[in-house]
């Protein structure tokens, strides 16, 4: 008898963010002084994966996809395995690990942003047609950033949904988050093929609004609470296995194809302790595959999500924020309590 499935295994995108402090923004031509500089892993692989290793809960984490062999790729190998996640299915490209540059104006706190899409680029079904591991859940981001596997094939529609279908037939359950674009026809040829392929659906209500074709904020830029679950309703019809959900800043909702559904807000975190959003997105998905994997209900699963996204802010990158599992379940209870009160 094979012995359950555990743990969780994240595939695509990693890079490495340059963040540089300047004195002000130049006019062309000009110079500006760096006043600082720091280094920290980016990208949904070792976001997701370094979220949930600071949540210590034992649970086996492994990282599949591609770096350079270079000092940025050799950084990410080493926050990876300082966090003990399992590089194995790390694999080195001949390309340079991606990275982004980013300039931050010390006078006004504005980020510009300079992308090298590197390694990233030639991330292909390859890197994960021969994984056998015992993890539970393999989860892939971003779709859409990952231009090897939106390529044409005569049996799917796209290469991601065959990759998808092989992994379910190994006996994982496939979890999938997007980047969002301003190309919907683009994004349904990507992405509506896979989905009768994914277990677990997590994206952002811009995604869910490209994919759908339904506006989901009202005329005053507020969630739309009628049309959100339409959107979910709308994407299980489409194929996803068991779960879709679909968060925001104000709060996420979850539907699954039992019937069960709901909204569950944010919880609130006064601006003056807001350090910086980086990774807040992968923080919540984070939370929400951590309690999907531990079979949780949908509130109690929503609610680590939120919690992981609002300790998250407290940091101005993507990791340093993050919480061990029982800190956050000590909020998330002090808010239940204090709500009813």
């Amino acid at each position: 008898m094979n012995a359950p499935r555990c743990g969780i295994l994240a595939a695509g995108t990693m890079l490495v963010d340059h963040v540089h402090l300047i004195d002000d923004w130049p006019e062309q031509g000009r110079l500006a002084t760096i006043l600082h500089t720091e280094n920290a892993t980016g990208g949904a692989v070792p976001n997701v994966l370094r979220t949930l290793a600071r949540m210590k809960t034992g649970l086996p984490l492994a990282a599949a996809g591609l770096v350079g062999d270079d000092l940025d790729g050799e950084f990410i190998r080493q926050c990876l395995s300082d966090d003990d996640i399992d590089c194995r299915w790390l694999q080195t490209a001949a390309l340079p690990t991606s990275m982004t540059q980013v300039m931050t104006n010390q006078r006004n706190g504005q980020r510009t942003f300079f992308h090298a899409h590197g390694s990233n680029a030639a991330f292909d079904a390859h890197i994960l047609e021969g994984l056998h591991s015992p993890h539970k859940i393999v989860h892939l981001a971003y779709l859409l950033l990952l231009q090897q596997l939106e390529k044409p094939d005569p049996e799917y529609g796209v290469v991601a949904a065959r990759l998808f279908h092989q992994l379910q037939q190994k006996g994982y359950l496939t979890a999938l988050d997007l980047v969002s674009i301003d190309d919907p026809e683009r994004a349904k040829r990507v992405v509506l093929p896979a989905l009768p392929y994914v277990d677990y659906l997590i994206i952002n209500e811009l995604e869910a609004a490209t994919l759908t074709g339904q506006p989901l904020r009202t005329s005053e830029g507020k969630p739309d609470l009628i049309q959100i679950p339409h959107a979910a309703k709308n994407l299980l019809q489409q194929g996803v296995r068991q779960v879709v959900v679909i968060h925001c800043p104000e709060g996420a909702w979850a539907e699954n194809t039992n019937g069960d559904s709901l909204f569950t807000p944010s919880y609130w975190i006064e601006p003056q302790e807001i350090a910086g959003t980086v990774g807040a997105g992968d923080a919540f998905c984070a939370g929400v595959l951590y309690g999907l994997h531990q079979q949780w209900g949908l509130l109690e699963t929503l609610q680590l999500g939120n919690a992981c996204a609002r300790f998250n802010l407290r940091s101005t990158n993507a990791i340093d924020g993050a919480a061990p599992l029982g800190e956050l379940q000590a909020f998330i209870a002090a808010q239940t309590a204090g709500n009813k009160g």
